[in-house]
């Protein structure tokens, strides 16, 4: 018989977990990408990105099947899918001997994680909703990023006491434990008489009826451009830090640093969010988003790298604005789709998956011995948001005249 969790502290803290088998297999192996690169027979350290970023594609594209399927099963039952899918990708990343292979375990291993991380979006909106919800996804986010925090130095560790092919077999076990905790702890949320039955023509109805929602695509787009100028970070960070400043043994310090600050702006958020709602704070947070990056290239366009605790300065600053977008843009763009929680959450992270993967795939192809191209992506990126943005503003007081 499975117990029902505690406490609202329990519930925010497993969803955290789900969202974090992401972020575990996707940080911890920062530190490995050249050697697994070099393994797999690849010595071009632009090419690694691509274990980044296709398993990025498999998160956002694994959802448009996980999530209708949860709208029809039950969320717990697409969770146990996942994780096992995610053991069969691991076992086929371990023993692949070309890039090709190692791509495409990559792309599943994405693909089987969009489950767990689906279904505990829609859980919390099967559960909250409005700004409480953003209040919620805050504190999720706040202790999710606890994982990024450790997961590099954690890597690396595993990587030099037994090398990169163990840091696939911690990740196994650290899914197979948040599974069981699921299993244990956690009630379905999605009651029988709200389930929809799974036909492909499902898929086809639900993006058109989440394209019907202006506030939805608006917020999806933007969270698309945002999403993307970061995951260029994500995916190059072994080759800032690394190849273009040489610091490889500062490298999981300075990423735990950063994802600190994102950490610590989501927590902030959560406490701000009720008193001056999600609107108020996207919009503070896109204009300082833009007004960073735009100050970083009016110092440093054409010059060489600044010192390290410049660039560090600069990308706290970047990300602490990060920090107030990711949680409210996705509750944002999930306000309208209560009714279609598990579809909508798919189709919009796919819609925001797919523009920040190809944002990603070729501001980065630039970012060979300067970041310069990493700054300039989060200025185009912050001013086509804020256009969004002002446009929403516009038709939603265009609609209330």
């Amino acid at each position: 018989m499975e117990k029902q969790p505690q406490n609202q502290l329990e519930f925010i803290t497993l969803m955290a977990a789900l969202m974090a088998s992401v972020a575990l297999s996707l940080d911890a192996l920062l530190p490995a990408l050249d050697l697994i690169g070099k393994a797999v027979g690849n010595t071009d350290p632009v090419k690694n990105q691509w274990l980044v970023t296709i398993f990025f594609l498999g998160v956002g594209t694994g959802p448009l099947v996980f999530g209708p399927i949860s709208d029809s099963i039950g969320r717990k039952p697409v969770v146990y899918i996942g994780f096992a899918l995610f053991v069969a990708a691991s076992v086929l990343c371990v023993k692949s001997s070309s890039l090709g292979w190692m791509i495409f375990g990559r792309y599943l291993q994405g693909a089987a994680l969009s489950a767990p991380r689906t279904v505990s979006i829609a859980m919390i909106r099967d559960k909250f909703s409005g700004d409480f919800m953003a209040r919620i996804m805050s504190f999720v986010t706040a202790i999710f990023i606890l994982i990024p925090v450790v997961a590099p130095a954690l890597g690396k560790t595993i990587l030099d006491t037994f090398g990169w092919k163990a840091i696939f077999h911690f990740q196994v076990v650290f899914g197979i434990a948040v599974a069981i905790w699921f299993w244990l702890r956690q009630p379905e949320t999605l009651s029988v008489r709200n389930r929809k039955t799974f036909r492909p023509i499902v898929l086809w109805t639900g993006f058109r009826e989440v394209l019907q929602f202006r506030r939805t695509v608006i917020f999806t787009l933007i969270w698309g451009l945002i999403t993307g100028s970061f995951l260029v970070y994500l995916s190059t960070t072994q080759v800032i830090f690394e190849i273009q400043y040489g610091v490889e043994d500062l490298f999981p310090y300075l990423f735990a640093a950063l994802a600190i600050t994102i950490g610590g702006a989501t927590l902030v958020n959560g406490s701000l969010v009720i008193k001056y709602g999600m609107q108020r704070l996207i919009g503070a947070s896109l204009v300082a988003f833009t007004l960073i990056a735009c100050f970083y290239l009016l110092l440093f366009y054409g010059q060489e790298n600044p010192s390290i605790p410049i660039l560090m300065l600069f990308l706290c600053l970047q990300f602490f604005a990060i920090g107030f977008l990711f949680g409210n843009l996705r509750a944002m763009a999930m306000e309208p789709l209560g009714h279609i929680a598990g579809l909508g959450a798919a189709i919009t992270g796919f819609l925001a998956t797919v523009i920040s993967v190809a944002l990603s795939a070729w501001i980065g192809s630039f970012l060979h011995d300067t970041v310069i191209p990493l700054f300039a992506g989060f200025l185009v990126c912050g001013v086509l948001s804020l256009l969004l943005f002002a446009f929403s503003l516009f038709r939603s007081k265009t609609s209330m005249a």
